[in-house]
């Protein structure tokens, strides 16, 4: 439960950033499935060419600018 400054408990601000921090986890669990399809596509597109993905692929998010390893 989420206390305030005096550590009275305050449900208010507690449930908001509860609901805020599971709207990030959701968005980071959504952005975590396109880049696992993005990579098979990647890997599939080097098969095609004759080619084989060896190393690590590393996708940067340019709107967050995080990085993916």
């Amino acid at each position: 439960m989420y206390k305030n400054a005096e550590g009275y408990s305050d449900p208010t601000p507690g449930t908001a950033l509860g609901n805020i921090l599971r709207d990030e986890r959701q968005k980071e669990t959504d952005r975590l499935a396109v880049i696992g399809r993005l990579i098979q596509v990647m890997k599939g597109a080097a098969e095609l060419a004759g080619f084989e993905v060896v190393g690590r692929i590393t996708l940067k998010d340019k709107a967050t600018g995080k990085e993916y390893r």
